[in-house]
């Protein structure tokens, strides 16, 4: 997901600084020195946050100097850590898109941590135990564990309550299904002559956002982006998704209460908290930020079914790269272990607005104090249980840049959605296809 150069600029300075916090415990004895690539996917501080967790680790740990490297975005972050792994020096850690870890497995990119698990003497269930079951199906492949949940999220529907109270609406009683929500986005639209000077509702489509946001619709139109079981197929050219797109370009061009063009996650995100929109789709992950920059009385809510309520899990997991040295490897699982513990896992997510991964986390006296004073942090974790996995294949950026290509197209005003789908679906089929032959397709 995208962001803005003033942040991006933030994010570099916050990354070298936390390495630079680090020291060895000991003058003659250097400790192991390890690199953790991070993203920043959505608004916010998480740079500087890093930077504080890192400082603390190492103060804690010093026999590890870990260095925090800002890498981007979730796509950013996959090309550096291909890069580096294919020059022979990956990155001892990385906070990787949960989604792509199916593809970096098959590609042989990844560390099976099951060796880890074992080595502290637990089970592979009694470790992943510790997360939400929904997070476990973008951490485990092939009963094996490739990451452990890091932060994640699942999309919210923010709704600005004072606009809401303004236009009758009562925003302690959220729409529901997708005919509520266009209903709002109607009454929620401003204009001065053709000038629209409110708009009702912002979804955000850049790349990763958009798949993202596609599969949200999709889910809640009572469809499957992909095949959960196998890497190889996409369902891009259905019924589901047709209506899904639909109901999106409806709000374009239709009801006109949804700007055109394809909005990346920070322009959206800026319309709200300026008021220019009332409504507004957006990650779990900009919540601190909104709850940070908001003048006004807001609210979350669940995203509006039209069919079913279901939505994606979206966020990162902590993965350990194929071919690190074996010091390297130890250390890194020192930190990933010490980073998804209840205690900062909860910590990270009071600063954030991520949800914590470990259901301990919420149990911890700071984490009860801090639900008390902000209820609209439950939210994502109340929708847990309608969560899916992220759609996960082989090739996994292109075959989702597939669809968002087209996507775009139709929110742009050239495409309709029925012919749009058909060509996403056609490209999505050709990308697998190295795939399927190597799997579904090779016949005895």
């Amino acid at each position: 997901m995208l962001f803005s150069r003033r942040l991006m600029l933030g994010l570099a300075m916050a990354g070298t600084m936390a390495g630079a916090l680090a020291f060895p415990a000991l003058a003659g004895e250097g400790p192991t020195e390890i690199d953790l690539f991070f993203p920043v996917p959505v608004d916010g501080k998480l740079a500087r946050d890093m930077g504080t967790l890192i400082k603390e680790f190492n103060d804690g740990h010093p026999d590890i100097k870990a260095t925090a490297v800002y890498t981007g975005s979730y796509d950013d972050t996959l090309i550096k850590t291909r890069a580096a792994i294919k020059a022979g020096k990956p990155p001892s850690a990385v906070i990787m898109s949960a989604n792509f870890l199916l593809d970096m497995q098959i590609e042989n990119e990844l560390t099976n941590l099951d060796a880890l698990i074992k080595a502290d003497g637990t089970t592979k269930e009694q470790f992943l135990g510790q997360f939400f079951p929904a997070l476990q199906g973008n951490a485990v492949i092939n009963r094996s564990v490739y990451g452990v949940p890091f932060h994640n999220s699942t999309p919210l529907l923010y709704i600005n309550a004072d606009k809401a109270k303004e236009a009758g609406l009562d925003p302690n009683k959220p729409p529901q299904t997708w005919a509520d929500l266009t209903d709002w986005a109607k009454k929620l639209t401003k204009r001065e002559g053709d000038k629209v000077t409110q708009w009702g509702l912002e979804i955000p489509c850049a790349y990763d956002y958009c798949g993202w946001m596609m599969e949200t619709l999709t889910m809640s139109n009572g469809g499957r982006y992909y095949n959960e079981e196998f890497g190889g197929e996409v369902y891009y050219d259905t019924p589901s998704m047709l209506g899904a797109l639909t109901w999106w370009n409806d709000l374009v061009t239709k009801h006109k209460v949804h700007p055109p063009g394809a909005t990346p996650g920070p322009a959206v995100s800026t319309a709200f908290i300026s008021g220019n929109a009332a409504m507004m789709m957006l990650s779990t992950g900009s919540l601190t930020y909104v709850r940070d920059n908001a003048k006004f009385a807001y609210k979350v809510a669940f995203i509006p079914r039209n069919v079913r309520n279901a939505v994606p899990i979206g966020g990162a997991s902590l993965i350990v790269p194929a071919g690190l040295e074996a010091d390297k490897q130890k250390a890194a699982w020192t930190l990933i272990k010490w980073m998804t513990s209840p205690e900062k896992s909860g910590w990270w997510s009071r600063a954030t607005g991520y949800f914590a991964p470990n259901m301990a986390a919420y149990k911890t006296p700071d984490m009860i104090d801090f639900l008390n004073k902000n209820p609209d942090a439950k939210t994502a974790v109340e929708q847990l249980d309608i969560a899916k996995p992220w759609f996960a294949t082989y090739k996994t950026v292109p075959v989702r840049k597939n669809l968002e290509d087209e996507v775009m197209l139709v929110l742009n005003g050239k495409k309709q959605p029925k012919e749009a789908l058909a060509a996403a679906q056609k490209a999505a089929d050709e990308t697998l296809k190295p795939y399927n032959a190597e799997t579904s397709l090779k016949l005895p």
